[in-house]
């Protein structure tokens, strides 16, 4: 064999959407992941080139060894988002080492098997010496063959070996300086599993996830997540809403109250837009409805029940000046939003909780009448709600696909959120489907990477319009949040053009901005149809010969094909800084199609 480099060894789109999956879930920018992740990631591939990762179990051919650890770490962090970490320790220390634990985790992932090249293999160079791994990469080349007197597990205590070829000093002081953490990494590095806690037993799951996945056994058993999976997504949300966004202990009108004792928040405004801005940022798996999330929080300790444990309150909010309403609230402790330091002054007011029985209280806290009260522009349901959404694929037409890389992915979130699989769907709405639906296969093709994560245009400062949406757009695309070219994609590129698909992105785009409800209830509109139509204003598409705006693809599966509807850029310029390849699966279709 010849050594290659480790952009050539992780330049196959496999290996390429396995990394862009893992830095989807480190929520760093391009620069810091190149330090924290892309570094250790590369110097792992030089080190184990091509060698397999088991000479007859899993991944027991060419490559194997560098698969199994790009897969462990995509695996490992999926699963480490189902836990507040150290487990047992203040919100807010939870929040000041969380990163250090991401990277924690995935570090040990990748570094877990990695003993097996020092003990398990005998590796000859051109030059008839023998290369050791701690020699450093390798450099001319090679063969290699298995070691008939290997011991089965010595590959867990030689780990301790090779450990610092991955992972620089700079790297390591940051650990060290966690104690909670560091005791675990080290019992990992050391084999010694059953000394470290929740660290190991992420690994543990983690490893035997990818080796069901690559020996066809039960996937969905071996990454079954702990139910905790949103709290950590939550409660970041939360604390950055009531940072930048909700406002608090207003004279009149308002998103809540702090009083010495409890912060009391508008239950429905601050779901709807706890709602948003999560899908805002590109996260997966937020629950569709206000009573979901109030379970998820109440089910997790963040919220504090009522004298008949339910999630939501009624009560009295009096204010110093004689303003006073009645709202649906829910309750929490200020600990777990603010350092005692940081904590804003209480309210002058008054908080009178209302002990009268109420029919429901889920049903109150979706009330128009009562948010109206507290702001304005936020009287409807989000659109996620109504009954324009499409059910999520159901789980037998999901394990038709037979590619096996689409099924790890879709284990492991990629191209697989709820929102855009309910969104991709809901395009049969727009007229009659010939062909049963079924999954397009998972592609590899994506924009060129950002320099960093951009934000999305903020939906508090800016006003809904034909232009807001396509800065929208530009940016999700270049940052990732939205994905092109995959399964369940909103966005594909179709005859060296940008395809845009209706109604999906539309609604999308009416989720994370609560304020076009408002504006398309005013022209007796569906929200998304009040984007559609501002989007049509720019003449930014490409129209059929016959005038019509919609255009009709064909989806070919391995065993069915389907039609998306959509839009088709005139300019691709408008959204991609480079035009990526278009995607194989999606021809447009002769058939014309009426508005």
């Amino acid at each position: 064999m010849r050594p290659e480099s480790a952009a050539s060894l992780l330049a196959t789109p496999r290996r390429q959407k396995l990394l862009e999956h893992i830095w989807q879930r480190t929520s760093l920018s391009r620069k810091q992941f190149a330090t924290l992740y892309g570094a250790p990631l590369e110097r792992y591939a030089e080190l184990v080139q091509a060698f397999p990762a088991s000479e007859a179990h899993h991944h027991a051919y060419p490559g194997g060894m560098l698969d199994h650890g790009l897969e462990i770490v995509a695996y490992s962090l999926k699963l480490r988002q189902s836990h507040l970490l150290p487990i047992g320790a203040s919100p807010e220390d939870q929040a000041a080492q969380s990163e250090a634990w991401t990277a924690a985790v995935a570090y040990a992932a990748l570094l877990h098997d990695i003993g097996k090249i020092a003990v398990d293999l005998h590796v000859e160079l051109a030059d008839g010496s023998v290369w050791h791994p701690w020699h450093g990469p390798l450099l001319q080349p090679y063969r290699f063959r298995y070691r008939d007197d290997r011991e089965y597990r010595l590959h867990s205590a030689a780990t301790g070996l090779l450990y610092r070829q991955l992972l620089d000093r700079h790297i390591l002081d940051w650990l060290s300086g966690y104690p909670s953490l560091w005791a675990p990494l080290l019992y990992v590095l050391a084999g010694q599993y059953e000394h470290a806690g929740v660290l190991g037993e992420l690994v543990v799951q983690a490893d035997r996830a990818s080796v069901a996945q690559e020996l066809g056994g039960d996937l969905a058993r071996a990454m079954a997540a702990p139910k905790h999976a949103l709290q950590r997504k939550l409660l970041d949300g939360l604390r950055y809403l009531l940072k930048e966004e909700l406002k608090l202990n207003q004279p009149e009108a308002s998103d809540g109250w702090l009083t010495e004792d409890a912060l009391w928040l508008v239950s429905k405004t601050v779901s709807d837009k706890l709602r948003a801005h999560l899908l805002s940022q590109g996260i997966d798996g937020i629950p569709a409805n206000n009573t979901a999330v109030f379970n998820v929080l109440q089910d997790h300790g963040m919220l504090q029940p009522t004298l008949d444990g339910k999630a939501v309150w009624r009560a009295t909010v009096t204010s110093n000046t004689g303003w006073s309403h009645l709202f649906t609230l829910l309750r929490l402790a200020p600990a777990l939003i603010w350092e005692a330091g940081e904590r804003p002054t209480p309210f002058a007011g008054t908080v009178v909780i209302d002990t009268s029985p109420a029919e429901k209280d889920t049903a109150a806290a979706s009330s128009p009448e009562v948010v109206a009260k507290s702001t304005a522009g936020e009287q409807e349901s989000p659109p996620w709600e109504s009954g324009s959404t499409a059910d999520p694929i159901p789980t037998p037409l999901a394990q038709a696909m037979p590619d096996v890389m689409e099924d790890l992915l879709a284990m492991v979130g990629m191209g697989d959120s709820s929102a855009t699989q309910q969104d991709a769907l809901a395009t049969a709405d727009v007229v009659p489907v010939a062909h049963p639906e079924t999954p397009m296969p998972s592609m590899a093709v994506f924009p060129s990477p950002s320099p960093a994560l951009a934000p999305a245009p903020s939906s508090s400062t800016a006003q809904p319009s034909g232009e807001h949406f396509m800065a929208w757009l530009k940016q999700g695309v270049a940052s990732r949040r939205l994905i092109i070219n995959d399964a369940k994609a909103l966005v594909h590129t179709v005859s060296d053009t940008a395809y845009l698909v209706s109604p999906g992105l539309f609604q999308r785009y009416a989720q994370e901005h609560l304020q076009v409800a408002t504006l398309a209830k005013q022209e007796s509109q569906q929200d998304w149809q009040w984007v559609q139509k501002r989007f049509e204003r720019l003449q930014l598409h490409r129209k059929q010969p016959n005038g019509l705006n919609i255009w009709t693809c064909e989806v070919t599966g391995p065993r069915k094909t389907r039609r998306l509807h959509g839009y088709l850029l005139d300019d691709t310029g408008v959204l991609f800084q480079d035009m990526p390849p278009n995607n194989p699966y999606l021809v447009l279709s002769p058939i014309p199609l009426k508005n």
